[in-house]
């Protein structure tokens, strides 16, 4: 599973935050989307279901939940 890293999120929601108490209207603040991802791999999920995951997955996964 492929998710927006929620601690970047918060990070620049602060920044947005910030903005606005310092004067900034809301609506002049531009819609951002996420730019950072995190990829975890369910590996007890993914037995259960019958699928394989590459080693080279495993590799570059942020986070392997066994």
């Amino acid at each position: 599973m492929v998710c927006a890293d929620l601690d970047d999120l918060y990070r620049r929601a602060t920044i947005d935050i910030d903005k606005i108490f310092k004067g900034t209207k809301p609506a002049d603040l531009p819609v951002e989307q996420a730019s950072k991802y995190v990829m975890v791999v369910n590996l007890k999920t993914a037995r259960a279901l019958g699928v394989t995951i590459p080693p080279t997955v495993l590799a570059r996964a942020d986070d392997v939940i066994e």
